[in-house]
């Protein structure tokens, strides 16, 4: 196993390697079947046990890695239920952030520029508008200024990442639609029309759970096709 090129500057050597091991693993480099013992993990970085059990636990924590009691980690396996799982817990958190956010008609924005970016996003990967979209729905929960509403969310971001990764790998949707169904969130919201605005993104982020649940192997629900008149469906 070889490691990236890690930089250390400003951050500790456990950060580091955790860092690295999120990369790897957002990249496909690392997979469930692969196992990651601390011995080998040690050797590869060159630092002590205890600094790579201390980074495994917190990639652990995140729910990017699994490991039973003196087992060794492996990257956890992304399944249909837990696709589902993901999804259905930042939809139940956005949707009444956009409530709240209409009932003041505040929009970020840090949203409109993150969204006006994915516009712009007609060449290049894919996986190009995952960070622009991260941000999206970042600063729509954290406009709320609520620091452990922030906080939860963000406890989520790594498993978030690992599905809109390969969500955008498998090409399961046009940038085109994520962006359009972004700016009509942001008009909803301007409006004042909370309840439509977490209509359409259970919708939206809905659909994508469903094509990646049904690309994962699983079922499909009815939102795989959920209808829209913003965008012809990819």
């Amino acid at each position: 196993m070889t490691p990236s090129s890690i930089p250390v500057t400003a951050t500790s050597i456990v950060d580091a390697i955790a860092a690295d091991l999120r990369t790897r693993m957002f990249s496909g480099e690392l997979t469930a079947d692969m196992p990651l013992t601390e011995t080998d993990m040690a050797t590869a970085y060159n630092v002590a046990r205890p600094t790579v059990k201390a980074a495994i636990e917190r990639l652990v924590a995140e729910g990017l890695l699994v490991r039973g009691l003196h087992k060794t980690a492996r990257v956890a396996a992304l399944g249909p239920a837990a696709v589902s799982d993901i999804y259905h817990s930042r939809a139940y958190l956005e949707s009444e952030i956009l409530r709240r956010l209409a009932l003041m008609r505040l929009v970020p924005a840090e949203a409109v520029a993150a969204n006006a970016e994915i516009g712009r996003l007609s060449e290049g990967t894919p996986t190009d508008l995952i960070e622009p979209d991260i941000r999206f729905h970042l600063s729509l929960i954290d406009a709320v200024g609520s620091d452990r509403m922030s906080k939860m969310y963000r406890s989520l971001m790594s498993e978030v990442r690992l599905c809109m990764n390969r969500v955008q790998s498998l090409g399961l949707l046009a940038p085109g639609l994520i962006h359009a169904e972004h700016e009509q969130i942001l008009r909803l919201i301007a409006a004042g029309k909370g309840d439509a605005a977490a209509a359409l993104l259970d919708d939206h982020l809905g659909r994508a759970r469903e094509r990646l649940i049904k690309a994962l192997g699983g079922e499909a629900g009815p939102q795989a096709d959920a209808p829209t008149d913003l965008l012809a469906r990819p």
